[in-house]
């Protein structure tokens, strides 16, 4: 094989050709290019640190944010809750106040119209009265033929209402 015979004749330049080219990939990737890819890999690193503290400050933030408002709410609701309370307590005071009026102002009436019933049942039972105590001295003159005087044929008609 005359391969394995040269590599003996070319073996040394080989090495030296490898330690050249590993030498100069060493100093362009190693000096030049790894600095520059691991300071942008540095600065993603600090970039995404970065945005996750500004993520963490806002939803601290948003929390605190939520709590403020969630305190107003509550209060809101508390104090709408009073208002509303004493609206129906004064409605219910102004209800009973005008229910009180009102059945004042019936039982007023219901009065007057217990008065006036009574001063017509007065009256009316003087006129029956009256028109018996002429219906009995008209009676008695036609049977008996007798004259009665209205005061008599009055007094006779009480003492039969009295006595029933």
């Amino acid at each position: 094989m005359p391969q394995i015979s040269q590599l003996a004749a070319t073996w040394a330049s080989q090495i030296f050709w490898l330690v050249v080219t590993f030498g100069a990939v060493f100093l362009i990737v190693g000096r030049g290019m790894l600095p520059k890819v691991q300071a942008t890999i540095d600065g993603r690193d600090r970039s995404i640190a970065g945005d996750l503290a500004a993520a963490s400050a806002a939803r601290d933030a948003a929390d605190q944010a939520e709590e403020q408002w969630r305190q107003r709410d509550l209060a809101a609701r508390e104090k709408a809750q009073a208002v509303v309370a004493d609206a129906r307590q004064r409605a219910a005071r102004a209800t009973e106040e005008k229910l009180a009026a009102a059945n004042a102002a019936q039982s007023a009436q219901v009065a007057e119209g217990e008065a006036r019933i009574r001063d017509a049942a007065t009256r009316a039972g003087t006129e029956i009265e009256a028109v018996a105590a002429e219906a009995a001295q008209a009676i008695v003159q036609r049977v008996a033929g007798v004259e009665v005087s209205i005061d008599d044929a009055c007094g006779a008609v009480k003492a039969a209402v009295t006595h029933g």
